[in-house]
């Protein structure tokens, strides 16, 4: 009978436990290591590729608390994730095999383990890795479960309508808008409907318009000649050409002025470009996607943003959520963010408290992921010892802005009107922990015009 290619490592303080387990595994496996010691795990890992690790969860003499068993699992997965973990014990019970796998356990084993139905296990767990082994690194980020989709982590119900919309609309050719506050991911959905559509192979171009300035516009997008302008020194195609045959992503657009608006909305009509200095219209095959964090609708209403570009752009529209509706959610992505700061910084050994868990949860999170994002990585770096705390982290009371917490105190002579409109603001967006809609009310000026003055003011 020809062995299973699969290689094991057996970590056991029990020497019995050792020899019975190599004796049963050789027959069936082609490698089996086993070692004692677990601290000698991360050298066994460097040296070989295992594709199993039967785990003992206790090693201190009476230790029943499986402490240490869970400490070596988190160990394993952040020095080879793709390894699978299988735990046993002689302590077991339903409320730790349910936390092994949560975890990122594979499976737990009762000690003394039935032969069969440990060998079944180790089989299951050994196709398992082979799966992963054939998927390239890219479409294992990009596999579609509820819990990581495409870029989203998240099994709120909230997001799983976000995931249902974005696998029905990706593979047509329709226009979409992407409405969410700053921080919700809407670059992440538009890169999701990008590789999932039928454009997938060819460019996905993003425009930030936020960031570009009314005179670079119709250089920026629809490119120029050698000479139609001062440091016009060479012909340049523009974003729209660009993304011929594959997907322009126009972020910030409800930042266009009125008069930018017209032109965009020219050429998406008529599918072509004219390059500034040139009279030669071009044709353009695009699918456009379109993101804001400003609500268009009330733009339209007062004036703001032109009612047929809406039109041209919102065939179909998705709504990100914000985290403060999604709180199943962030737990997982606390998670998340931790595996990847503790990599990146070289913090192997640091964890988070139950209790810091709860801290965040509970939190408002006005700056969304985003905020959790540059939270966590700043708890990482900053954190003394080997477990994050809530008082690792600057979280605002009452979960209002940062930024917006400390209003500024001006001296007599800085009472300018500018000035004082700062701070009319600030304390308005304080009152009312960030709440746009509440402080605009407050401060008798529509939603708009409040953001526009939060920008105004770099707040």
């Amino acid at each position: 009978m020809s062995k299973d290619p699969c290689k094991i490592l057996l970590v056991d303080d029990e020497e019995d436990i050792l020899l019975a387990g190599k004796l049963l595994l050789k027959q069936h496996f082609a490698s089996v290591i086993t070692t004692s010691d677990p601290y000698r795990i991360p050298g066994l890992l460097q040296e070989t590729d295992f594709d199993v690790v039967l785990l003992d969860m206790n090693y201190s003499t009476g230790a029943t608390s499986s402490k240490e068993g869970f400490h070596w699992l988190k160990q394993i997965l952040q020095l080879s994730p793709k390894t699978q973990v299988i735990l046993m014990t002689a302590y077991g019970d339903i409320e730790m095999a349910v936390r092994a796998l949560k975890e990122g356990a594979t499976d737990f084993v009762l000690k003394p383990w039935q032969n069969d139905k440990l060998l079944a296990i180790l089989r299951t767990a050994c196709q398992n890795k082979l799966g992963l082994k054939k998927r390239s690194a890219e479409s294992a980020e990009n596999n579609n479960t509820a819990y990581h989709y495409d870029g989203f982590i998240g099994v709120s119900p909230a997001m799983q309508r976000v995931y249902q919309t974005i696998d029905k609309v990706a593979r047509t050719e329709a226009n979409v808008l992407i409405l969410g506050e700053n921080g919700t991911g809407k670059e992440v959905a538009a890169r999701a409907l990008h590789r999932k559509s039928k454009r997938a192979d060819n460019a996905f171009e993003k425009v930030d318009l936020g960031a570009v300035s009314e005179t670079l516009f119709e250089s920026e997008l629809f490119g120029h000649a050698k000479g139609a302008f001062t440091d016009a020194k060479e012909d340049r195609i523009g974003r729209l050409e660009a993304a011929t045959g594959g997907t322009l992503f126009l972020d910030e657009i409800g930042n266009l002025s009125h008069s930018l608006q017209a032109k965009l909305l020219t050429v998406l009509q008529s599918r072509q470009v004219v390059r500034l200095g040139t009279n030669k219209p071009r044709p353009i095959d695009i699918r456009l996607i379109c993101a804001t964090n400003m609500p268009v609708y009330d733009m339209v209403k007062e004036g703001a943003f032109r009612q047929d570009l809406l039109y041209r752009i919102n065939t179909v529209e998705i709504h990100l959520p914000p985290l403060r509706e999604r709180r199943e959610d962030i737990k997982l992505l606390i998670e998340h963010f931790l595996r990847v700061y503790c990599e990146k910084y070289d913090r192997p050994n640091l964890g988070i408290s139950s209790s810091t868990i709860r801290r965040l949860s509970e939190y408002h999170w006005p700056g969304n992921i985003r905020e959790l994002d540059h939270a966590m990585e700043r708890a990482v770096i900053l954190c003394d010892g080997d477990e994050l705390h809530p008082d690792d982290f600057y979280l605002a009371p009452g979960g209002a802005p940062q930024h917006s917490q400390r209003v500024e105190v001006f001296s007599e002579n800085e009472y300018t009107l500018e000035a004082l409109e700062k701070m009319m603001v600030q304390k308005a967006l304080v009152k009312h922990s960030g709440n746009i809609t509440h402080a605009a009310k407050e401060l008798g000026i529509t939603r708009t015009a409040l953001y526009r003055r939060i920008e105004k003011h770099g707040l």
